[in-house]
């Protein structure tokens, strides 16, 4: 289970509707013992500039991994918006989800008036939906 509060939640809406056509992407800190606790929300910017798939920037990625751990925290998910698809890892996603520890977040804006955002543990080409409560 990963724990997300709203205004975060609300903050990869408002980034995802405000990147589009493209794919809105970042990364979500905080801490993990039984379950995940996302603290904070890093946009980051999709260097592809694609409605259909995204890259991080690199120099960014980076400094949220320095941030984080001055903090004492951890990156816990990324996430991405799949503009025009449901919220559900593509081929793509699979193929590229290399870390068993991260939790993949996809926010579909599909139903442009109805976000549709799911969490995902992706391992040795395995997915599995992971429940996400709003706090």
């Amino acid at each position: 289970m990963i724990f997300i509060p709203q205004s975060i939640i609300d903050g990869i809406i408002a980034q995802a509707r405000n990147e589009l056509p493209d794919e809105a992407c970042g990364l979500l800190v905080g801490s993990r013992d039984v379950a995940c606790h996302v603290f904070k929300q890093y946009p980051l910017t999709n260097i592809d500039h694609s409605p259909e798939h995204f890259s991080f920037d690199p120099k960014e990625q980076f400094g949220v991994l320095r941030d984080a751990r001055s903090q004492g925290l951890r990156i816990i998910a990324n996430y991405h918006s799949h503009p025009k698809s449901p919220a559900r890892p593509s081929e793509e996603d699979i193929r590229l989800a290399f870390d068993p520890e991260i939790i993949y977040i996809i926010l579909s804006l599909q139903e442009k008036d109805n976000p549709v955002i799911k969490a995902f543990s992706i391992i040795n080409k395995c997915v599995e939906q992971i429940k996400i409560e709003i706090n």
